[in-house]
């Protein structure tokens, strides 16, 4: 039976069976919570430690300025509204950006229906925020500066460095979401100079449901949830034992291998990405050519909708065919029918924003896969593109399509 092609690794990977053998105790006979005081939480507790140490190495981060949290969406809900709390007296005014993600900007709203003013940055083109604008944004009252490290969906890092720099030099609160960076790049808290950093445990291979918060000693920040006395005081509820334990196992092994696979996946990343350009005509690409993430290709197609792509690869006619998984976008808003919000951001018009198609790897993916997955894209492209009543192959090619003069040998 053919195996099904998954390439769709930015919304989640696979469990690695390392990290999969690493939880399985403490879903069975190590049960015992790390709150009580007996040897039998007491295990579990030191199995919390180790992990919150095993994922401090991987950030270049002390080991007590992590707290583990359920993933990425509440790391950064955390990290907004926790600040903004703690800091209100300071003043009452945001920094972040436009290409964010969702579980950036909508805490932003929140704040702003409590009375906070947030600046949201423009992004170029590629998607990259200019950190002059970032210095120049900066107020009196100006608490928290968020800007993600890696963009999900077009896959732009950003100058994080530079602009933690600028925010540390002005002494506002510096926060990074890297849920697509830890695991993949290396991510250096110290290097980045920012003071929270958000992690998720799926996107590296990870189990879901876990992640963590990097909040540096001196930082202040009110808890998100309330309750016991868990995560020194700030992070209330009973440890999700099997989770974390998984999570410090993927860091581990993400520390391990991450330079050659960054490289091995960069180097199929632009493979692919020289295929798509020397095959499909009328296309664009998304975020940055190389300031992006290894895992990451995102293109727009001209005159079919993303979704008839994506739902025609994953649900393929031939009665031997494999499944192909990609994206439109982020997971976390599919369904939706308006375009993606961070593809209007880069001036990308909403018809060809509805024509996008994420392809995201993992270490799992080869270069076979990767050669299957284009030819069906291609084949998919030529068939929806031939069935189109707009598309006019080669018309952004040819400045005299509406002339008479036009002879060129495309329908324009």
């Amino acid at each position: 039976m053919n195996q099904d092609i998954f390439l769709d690794n930015a919304a989640t990977t696979r469990t690695d069976p390392e990290v999969l053998e690493a939880m399985m105790p403490w879903l069975g006979d190590n049960y015992g919570s790390p709150a009580t005081l007996y040897a039998f939480g007491a295990q579990a507790k030191q199995a919390i430690e180790q992990a919150r140490q095993q994922l401090a190495d991987l950030i270049g981060s002390e080991a007590k300025d992590l707290y583990f949290t359920s993933g990425a969406t509440e790391s950064n809900n955390w990290a907004i509204k926790g600040v903004c709390d703690a800091l209100e007296s300071k003043g009452r005014h945001i920094i972040t950006e436009q290409a964010e993600h969702h579980s950036i900007l909508l805490p932003c709203r929140y704040m702003e229906k409590k009375g906070w003013e947030v600046t949201y940055l423009p992004v170029d083109s590629d998607g990259l925020v200019d950190p002059a604008d970032v210095k120049a944004a900066i107020r009196e009252d100006t608490v928290l500066i968020s800007i993600v490290h890696g963009n999900h969906e077009i896959g732009t890092i950003q100058p994080i460095a530079e602009i933690g720099a600028i925010a540390r030099e002005a002494g506002v609160a510096f926060h990074v979401n890297a849920a697509q960076t830890v695991g993949h790049i290396p991510v250096d808290v110290e290097e980045l100079s920012c003071d929270l950093m958000s992690i998720s445990g799926h996107k590296f291979y990870g189990p879901k449901g876990v992640g963590a918060l990097f909040a540096r000693r001196g930082v202040r920040i009110s808890p998100l949830i309330h309750g016991g006395g868990q995560e020194k005081k700030r992070r209330a509820g009973t440890h999700n034992v099997p989770g974390i334990v998984g999570l410090g196992k993927a860091a581990e092994l993400a520390r391990k291998n991450l330079k050659a696979e960054s490289q091995r996946m960069a180097g199929l990343r632009d493979y692919i990405m020289e295929k798509i350009e020397a095959n499909l005509e009328d296309i664009r690409l998304n975020g940055h050519r190389t300031k992006r993430l290894p895992n990451n290709v995102n293109y727009s197609i001209e005159g079919i909708e993303g979704e008839s792509i994506m739902l025609s690869l994953s649900y393929p006619t031939a009665e031997d065919a494999r499944a192909i998984f990609v994206s439109t976008g982020s997971a976390c808003v599919s369904g939706t029918l308006e375009p993606s919000h961070i593809l209007l951001s880069l001036g990308v018009p909403a018809e060809l924003a509805h024509g996008s198609v994420r392809i995201s790897l993992s270490r799992e993916n080869t270069r076979e896969d990767a050669d299957y997955a284009l030819n069906a894209l291609f084949e998919v492209a030529e068939r929806l593109r031939s069935m189109s009543p707009v598309y006019k192959r080669g018309a952004k090619q040819c400045a005299s399509a509406d002339s008479e003069d036009c002879d060129c040998e495309s329908s324009c």
